[in-house]
């Protein structure tokens, strides 16, 4: 029997897959709005609790959001379109040096052999871009993704309470409110994974952008956004993105900024592995680095680059969610969840405790009135 429900719950996992898969850009855009939702949803509860209608409250992070997004996006245009020309002759320069630096320094390269090697590099890049009509598929499907993420992070951010509290309701059986505890478990594990990966990539940025901005090397601020995004990448995001750097810095500066550069990532990952992963992102994950390389592995495989960033935060909610389910109560209980009750109705009957009668209410019931949080908490199995 234990077998049998095995392979039923793995073939519904799979064909759940293939489905997800298929609908990869409705997929994508829900993921990036519960991400968006995560990371944003405690400045819109705090403007709830200033008094805030809540679709003011949300359309204000939905703005905010896209204005700090509009206002990057200008800043990296205006600054790359500035330093165009500069550019374009710093590129050239560099790669005639390092074409000299190759002839001079490989063995058995001569210059036909090496236009021969440039020329087949350049190929298989040509072939390796998408044609035109797939071009303008991906971006209008990409375009589409991004307006159903923007409404459905509205609404996540106006009614996400109620939408949960909903969903639990359509249970309608004893294990509803186990079902609750374990979607509230996962919901703080995504919201504390959004919040550590943004101070760990902001500090990344900011080390990194650094040394990139002393030594003077173009696009670096485009260079140090592109690390920032790269750090929501576990273990090879940041490497990825230090290798872009350096690589500019080399074709731009020279090999001595690029090794300067080199040894300012190796420092700052160095920081990022062993002070702020452990104390930031140790709590919110808890997931061997085993895992996390295979699912980094298993997402880029599936979905590419999207995969990557989603994998490792599934697997941390589904990981937590599954704890929460066989707990008895939320891993990270909000502290006024025992703020109705003083230390001499603890162990009360349930008849005499304040405000509660002989009869418990059922766990709809109690779903439905609960606060996030508090639901999961004060109810029993």
């Amino acid at each position: 029997m234990t077998v049998a429900a095995v392979l039923v719950l793995a073939a519904a996992a799979y064909l759940l897959v293939r489905v997800l898969l298929r609908l990869a850009p409705m997929t994508m855009a829900i993921i990036a709005a519960l991400l968006l939702a995560a990371l944003i949803g405690p400045l819109t509860e705090r403007f709830k609790r200033w008094g805030l209608p809540a679709t003011v409250a949300a359309l204000s992070g939905v703005i905010g959001l896209l204005a700090l997004l509009a206002g990057v996006s200008y800043l990296i245009g205006r600054r790359a379109t500035s330093e165009l020309d500069d550019l374009r002759a710093q590129v050239v320069e560099g790669l005639d040096r390092l074409r000299q630096s190759a002839l001079d320094t490989l063995p058995g390269i001569d210059d036909r052999r090496l236009d021969e090697i440039t020329a087949a590099a350049a190929d298989a890049a040509r072939r390796a871009l998408p044609s035109p009509v797939a071009g303008a598929t991906s971006a209008a499907e990409f375009l589409a993704s991004a307006l159903l993420a923007v409404f459905l992070l509205f609404f996540f951010l106006r009614d996400g309470e109620q939408m949960w509290c909903w969903l639990v309701r359509l249970i309608r059986s004893p294990r509803a409110e186990r079902v609750d505890r374990a979607g509230r478990s996962g919901w703080h594990t995504l919201s504390a994974y959004t919040h550590g990966t943004a101070a760990v990539a902001a500090v990344d940025a900011i080390g990194i952008g650094a040394a990139l901005f002393v030594l003077k090397v173009p696009l670096a601020l485009s260079l140090a956004v592109l690390t920032f995004v790269s750090a929501f990448v576990p273990i090879v995001g940041a490497t990825v993105a230090g290798a872009a750097a350096a690589l500019v810095t080399l074709v731009t500066n020279g090999p001595r900024d690029a090794l300067i550069v080199i040894a300012a990532v190796v420092i700052v990952q160095q920081l990022e592995g062993n002070l702020l992963q452990p104390l930031v992102m140790r709590r919110a994950i808890r997931l061997h680095p085993v895992v996390t390389l295979l699912a980094v592995t298993a997402g880029t495989l599936a979905a590419g680059v999207a995969g990557a960033l989603i994998a490792v935060p599934i697997c941390a909610v589904v990981y937590h969610a599954t704890l929460g389910y066989r707990s008895d109560r939320l891993e990270e209980e909000p502290p006024h969840d025992t703020d109705a009750r003083g230390p001499d109705d603890e162990h009360a009957p349930a008849g005499d405790r304040p405000g509660e009668s002989e009869t418990a209410p059922s766990p709809e019931h109690r779903v439905t009135q609960a606060h996030a949080g508090q639901a999961a908490s004060r109810g029993r199995v």
